[in-house]
């Protein structure tokens, strides 16, 4: 069940059951490989792509190392490799909203940090309700996920799959619009460019202090952005 493939197939099934149309695609970190998959074979049901901070696998991907640290420490003796991980730690941590140093120690103990934001702990409250009072099997689909990136898993994380939306996409003509956190060591500012830059018709937009999870810290901004980006669509 825990496949990119079959996430990818159960959303391309709730799109044509549902048969809708018009769609504008926002997508951030795994809605890459899942969601512009959905773009890229159903060109006639979407209007535009907004992507931010993610990726589509290819020969040609340089996976950082953050990528890479992330995948090692899911693996057996791994950093969050342990009973009931703290998803609301790692995903403050990634969208900047706690310092390392306050992270991992809650992360080990499985303790609540201290934020410095109200923002902040807002954000973890919302990541962990899901599990609230769930078995450890629970935290299956959190721990494949990590696991399943094909420079380490290639049938895991659909690498041919995602090869070929890659290559479907590149003869995509319709708006697209890049909304990059600059501050994400995982999906650098220089790979955003890099993706932008094959489409001949792309906007891109840098939000120089945001991380990796940039709308859980810069979401009216990004609307806004947007809003602009498709007012100005010839």
């Amino acid at each position: 069940w825990y496949s990119i493939a079959r996430h990818t197939e159960v959303l391309t099934s709730l799109i044509t059951a549902l048969d809708l149309g018009d769609i504008t695609l926002v997508c951030q970190d795994w809605g890459g490989p899942i969601g512009l998959a959905q773009a890229a074979t159903m060109p006639e049901r979407f209007s535009r792509l907004l992507i931010m901070n993610t990726w589509l696998h290819h020969p040609e991907f340089y996976y950082s190392e953050a990528i890479k640290r992330w995948n090692q420490g899911w693996k057996d003796g791994g950093l969050f490799a342990r009973e009931k991980p703290n998803v609301g730690v790692l995903v403050a941590l990634s969208a900047g909203l706690i310092s390392r140093d306050a992270a991992i120690p809650a992360l080990v103990s499985g303790s609540t940090p201290d934020f410095p934001t109200s923002v902040g702990k807002s954000i973890y409250d919302a990541y962990i309700a899901p599990f609230e009072g769930l078995p450890d099997e629970a935290y299956n689909g959190l721990r494949r996920f990590p696991l399943s990136i094909p420079f380490d898993n290639y049938s895991g994380g659909n690498g041919a799959g995602q090869t070929l939306h890659f290559n479907l996409l590149s003869k995509w003509t319709k708006p697209v619009h890049f909304i990059w956190g600059g501050a994400d060591d995982i999906f650098t500012e220089a790979w955003g460019r890099q993706w932008a830059a094959t489409f001949d018709q792309a906007t891109f937009h840098v939000i120089p202090e945001a991380g990796h999870f940039l709308q859980n810290t810069h979401g009216a901004e990004i609307v806004e952005l947007l809003l602009k980006r498709i007012a100005h669509e010839s």
